[in-house]
């Protein structure tokens, strides 16, 4: 018997991303990316971080930096966390966060802490294939999250009830979603929370995107309602997921979990148990930056992503044909487009790579049970004004030819 034959069932439902193949690409010669959901290396704070590793390693910081620390993370940016917590209506402690090695690890951590094996997660469809991935293991069922639609929550309940099965949490990024790039109105938060209360399940709720508003008005996190209905974050059913790898440093990978401290100590034992604690100097250079200039950075962010964005969109009315349409975001780092039906996704991608040198992300993979096979996800967050016009004018050419 093959070692392979021994490995746990759950190892039948991990694939390798779509998106982390196409990264490999991004090298190639001449070939416009618009697949990764990355940000712009040339807008990081390297000269911060640069200095905040060296402050790091001074003979007052290195022993502190090099060391051993606490699950919870380091407490100055749990501090720095829980003051960016309460500027967007969250009112919170310390003791409600923890510091994950990315938003992703909170996802995995979240679905260890609720998934038995068939237990129902409802999740968008499409939804962020990284979310995708992280419950796979957890082995559950999916149903089709639609908290601005006509289902009742007594259908999911029934739905997951016929197949032995509760319904235990609702993911969704409510801010310009990856990978629609879509805004969840107050109104559907709302109703969110209302579904929430008569299931008895979960809210996780991802933020990567939130700090990244290009137009209109903000619009309260899910748990900045919740809280308002309930008086306090104890009470509270929703999970906040947080990360800085959209506005300071993807490599540093450094995120965080806000909730109801018996949530948190049950996600440090996990923590504990996985990795012990996220690197301590990543953590301490990151409160350095994000203390000495957090407001200001994010704001050339928005000026340099939201410039691309319009970019993208008047690239699309100018070159698409007839048939498609595509989501027009008020924020994040992509746009969404949906083709006729006969036009295949992962072929388009094939003829794009060979003809036109560009790549995407086929819609696909962002759906649990396969569908959107007509979909592609773009990203506008690396590549310059002219390029991406460039994109869109050869991605207009492959699909009047499809």
């Amino acid at each position: 018997m093959s070692l392979q034959q021994i490995f746990a069932t759950r190892t039948h439902r991990m694939k390798a991303s779509e998106i982390r193949e196409l990264l490999k690409l991004l090298d190639r010669p001449g070939l416009l990316s618009f697949a990764g959901g990355i940000p712009d290396p040339d807008l990081f704070p390297a000269a911060e971080f640069s200095q905040a590793f060296q402050t790091c390693l001074t003979p007052a910081h290195q022993a502190k930096a090099l060391q051993y620390s606490a699950s919870e993370g380091y407490p100055p940016l749990r501090q720095w966390i829980k003051a960016e917590m309460v500027r967007i209506g969250v009112p919170c402690e310390v003791d409600n966060i923890l510091i994950t090695s990315g938003s992703q690890q909170a996802l995995d951590y979240l679905g260890k802490l609720l998934l038995s094996p068939g237990d129902t997660a409802l999740v968008g469809w499409p939804t962020y294939l990284g979310a995708l991935a992280a419950f796979n293991a957890y082995e559950p069922r999916y149903d089709q999250l639609n908290p601005t639609g006509n289902r009742s929550p007594a259908s999911y309940r029934q739905a997951a009830q016929e197949e032995g099965s509760a319904v235990k949490f609702a993911y969704l990024s409510p801010d310009f979603a990856n990978p629609t790039g879509e805004t969840l109105s107050k109104a559907g938060r709302e109703a969110l929370l209302d579904m929430s209360e008569e299931l008895g399940c979960a809210v996780i709720e991802d933020g990567a995107y939130q700090a990244l508003r290009y137009e209109g008005e903000s619009i309260p996190p899910v748990l900045a309602l919740e809280i308002k209905r309930r008086g306090g974050i104890e009470d509270c059913r929703t999970i906040y997921c947080g990360s800085f790898s959209k506005t300071l440093s993807p490599g540093l990978r450094v995120g965080w979990v806000v909730a109801a401290k018996p949530v948190i100590s049950q996600l440090v034992l996990m923590k504990q148990a996985a990795d012990l604690h996220s690197p301590t100097i990543n953590q301490m250079a990151v409160h350095q930056v994000a203390e000495a200039g957090f407001e200001a950075h994010v704001a050339g962010l928005k000026r340099a992503y939201g410039a691309r964005r319009d970019a993208m969109l008047a690239a699309l009315q100018e070159f698409m044909p007839e048939g498609i349409s595509w989501t027009r975001p008020e924020g994040g780092m992509f746009v969404w487009l949906t083709l006729p039906k006969h036009i295949d996704g992962g072929q388009l991608l094939k003829r794009a790579l060979e003809e036109e040198s560009i790549a995407f992300v086929p819609g696909q993979a962002f759906f649990a049970d396969g569908a959107g096979c007509n979909t592609l996800r773009l990203s506008f967050s690396v590549l310059p004004q002219d390029q991406i016009r460039s994109g869109m004018q050869r991605l207009g050419r492959l699909l009047h030819s499809a």
